[in-house]
């Protein structure tokens, strides 16, 4: 039996569908608009599809501010980065309590509509260092705080609109039902995810075989939403994964989908919201290497190994699948973790994307211990057209 999920009996997915969302839409034309951000859409977006199951909507500011200090709602359930609507005070000044207003991308397209229900400002430094541990402007989740609007409004929202995800993905983009009825076609009860914004080299490959030990089966989850400059697209990384997983992975084992959240760099913050959706679709195990959803230095390799010791027993069904450090041992001859090799560093080739980005940026000869040649083909046609 799958996972529960998220401190709810069933999944509460708050996309309205058909003649309904028809009517909603054409109704909504009338209401006040107001723009969401990236970040807000990506989050409008996981609250349609049920990821975020329980929430139904935007946060108020108790459950803003207890998510901040204590990991939980104002209704008492664990939730560790808060999910919010922001807006400008001369935007705010005219909405009523109590209003219906829409709620649009960048371009005005309406995505869905937010029965306001609080108005109240935030203090943005205390988000960004119970959430992010730091005020530094160059990371990119503090940055996303302190240019959001002076104003939080807090309500239930309706969905209308999933954008250019299920056309332009289709096979991809699987909403948590989804994700639930293929594991339990495949008879899988336990599944580990596999959270990815990269192309997969020998060290998620090796980190993803490790997790295809210990459960049924392995969902390797893409990230849709906007990512940092300098990351590869979508669409590449789903065959650069496509073709890894067709050559090196035992058919029947892997799902690959994707979601549309963006990033926010939280690390350990970050990993636990990552497992607590992850629980909605179904997965029953998070895989957690090194610096998981990290940016830079701002957090230790291991703290987001760490932090899933430090909240309450039973704050998550999904649990995390902590594993160490992975490389290509040369004496070994095939890939390692610092837990089951015991040589020297000067054996080691560390792998990560970064130096894979660097390698194709520099030109240089990349070696079979980085990266399998299907996904290297796959990647080099896409850096040729750079």
């Amino acid at each position: 039996m799958l996972v529960k999920p998220h401190a709810h009996p069933e999944l509460k997915p708050l996309f309205i569908a058909g003649e309904k969302c028809a009517v909603q839409l054409a109704q909504a034309k009338t209401f006040k608009t107001l723009p969401m951000t990236s970040r807000e859409l990506s989050d409008l977006l996981m609250l349609g599809m049920g990821a975020y199951t329980p929430l139904d909507g935007f946060m108020d500011e108790e459950s803003w501010r207890k998510c901040c200090k204590d990991y939980s709602t104002a209704d008492g359930y664990f939730w560790p980065i808060p999910i919010t609507f922001s807006t400008s005070e001369e935007n705010a000044s005219g909405i009523l309590i109590g209003e219906t207003v829409s709620l649009t991308d960048q371009e005005g397209d309406i995505y869905g509509t937010l029965h306001v229900a609080e108005k109240y400002k935030i203090d943005k430094e205390l988000e960004c260092l119970e959430i992010y541990k730091t005020l530094d402007p160059k990371h990119p989740g503090v940055e996303k705080v302190m240019s959001q609007g002076a104003v939080n409004l807090a309500g239930t929202v309706e969905v209308l609109n999933e954008g250019i995800y299920p056309s332009t993905y289709k096979n991809l983009y699987l909403r948590p039902k989804e994700t639930r009825a293929l594991f339990e076609k495949n008879n899988w009860s336990t599944v580990a995810a596999f959270q990815t914004r990269n192309p997969m080299h020998r060290s998620h490959e090796h980190l993803a075989k490790i997790a295809i030990e210990i459960c049924d089966g392995l969902l390797i989850h893409q990230v849709l939403g906007a990512l940092k400059p300098g990351d590869i697209p979508a669409e590449v990384r789903v065959a650069a994964i496509d073709a890894l997983v067709e050559n090196y992975f035992v058919p029947g084992t892997v799902i690959q989908a994707g979601y549309p959240i963006e990033m926010r760099y939280a690390g350990p913050r970050e990993a636990l919201l990552h497992a607590l959706f992850r629980q909605n679709f179904g997965c029953s195990h998070l895989v957690v290497g090194r610096d998981h959803a990290g940016v830079g230095s701002y957090y230790g390799p291991f703290d987001a190994h760490k932090i899933f010791d430090e909240i309450p027993d039973g704050s998550l069904e999904t649990q995390a699948l902590k594993i160490d450090i992975t490389f290509y041992c040369y004496k070994c001859a095939g890939m390692a973790t610092g837990r089951t090799c015991p040589c020297d560093e000067s054996n080691r080739l560390e792998v990560s994307g970064t130096r894979l980005r660097e390698m194709f940026a520099n030109k240089e000869k990349i070696p079979h211990e980085f990266s399998r040649p299907e996904v290297l083909e796959v990647l080099n046609s896409y850096y040729d057209t750079q």
